[in-house]
């Protein structure tokens, strides 16, 4: 079944109904409402892709393909043009993740560090909150470092979610150092034998220069502790800002070596095309989709079933 089992495919295929009905729906209305494959038919298509959030160049790489593929092997039916399409797009969702990575698989290195980024108000204190139940149901021990101390309700809020997946929470006084936080949980997680350190970050818009020198500093000062650490960088996004999500992820990619996004809210927007644009142009791994507000909505991506998704109800 890949990554996800049946109730999780079914999730999945619920939190992209959106998407599927709009852009999606589009390009499977064009394709049902035709016989044969022409110029005009695959003009459409394009067209259809491009005004989404595809993204102007993947949609052309991808269309430029199935008229390849279409002259080299003689296909004239247009429901023909849908397993291929949906090949296409799996495709290059597996082009930014070569090797197959099983998202929640842990290397040897303990404690195994994850540093999440993005802007306020994506998601990221639910994102951690939802990782951590994901891996304390694996059996592993799980600390949570609130390392955005500027706001207290943040912290507020990351207590809750530490509690509900039964995780440990360290934290200190609001304006304490980012980065003394970061680094007090990751020593704090080897001394007593953690398996994981998940460190929550400020997300003040992504064009302030401050907030990306904070990142810089607490991913260096993480590293003192262990070269490796942290193994893990994601960049959350909410999947509903369409292409502004490609920029916020070249600005975070930029500064602190995105490893893997978390695309959230897909269950709320029709953009989820945005996935493809971000994957396909910047070569970042999607790790897990957020499909809804229960603790085990974080899903583990699979190309193949995000695709399916995006076509069948």
């Amino acid at each position: 079944m890949g990554l996800l089992d049946k109730i999780g495919v079914g999730r999945l295929r619920e939190g992209l109904s959106r998407t599927r009905d709009g852009i999606f729906g589009a390009v499977t209305r064009i394709l049902t409402g035709s016989v044969t494959i022409d110029d005009q038919l695959l003009e459409n298509m394009e067209e259809t892709l491009i005004a989404g959030d595809v993204g102007a160049g993947t949609a052309v790489e991808i269309m430029n393909a199935l008229r390849e593929r279409c002259k080299k092997d003689l296909v004239k039916d247009a429901a023909a043009l849908l397993p291929l399409l949906k090949n296409e797009i799996a495709d290059r969702l597996r082009a930014a993740a070569p090797g197959g990575e099983a998202p929640f698989a842990l290397p040897a290195v303990r404690p195994f560090v994850v540093m999440v980024v993005g802007i306020n108000g994506v998601g990221k204190t639910t994102t951690i909150g939802k990782l951590a139940h994901r891996y304390v149901g694996q059996g592993h021990r799980v600390m949570i470092a609130a390392a955005d101390t500027f706001r207290a309700a943040a912290n507020e809020q990351l207590e809750i979610w530490a509690k509900r997946a039964g995780a440990e929470i360290i934290q200190q006084k609001q304006g304490a150092d980012p980065a003394a936080v970061a680094f007090d949980a990751v020593s704090a997680a080897a001394a007593r034998g953690f398996d994981v350190v998940i460190i929550d970050t400020a997300g003040r818009l992504h064009t302030r220069t401050n907030l990306m020198e904070e990142l810089r500093k607490i991913h260096r000062v993480v590293g003192r502790h262990s070269p490796t650490a942290p193994q893990e960088v994601l960049l959350v996004i909410d999947a509903s800002t369409g292409q502004n999500g490609l920029q916020q992820a070249k600005q975070f990619s930029s500064t602190t070596g995105v490893t893997g996004l978390v695309l959230t809210k897909l269950d709320g927007t029709a953009k989820g095309g945005i996935v493809l644009a971000i994957a396909h142009e910047l070569g970042i791994p999607v790790r897990y989709i957020g499909v809804g507000e229960r603790l085990d909505d974080l899903q583990p991506f699979d190309p193949e079933q995000f695709a399916e998704a995006l076509f069948e109800g």
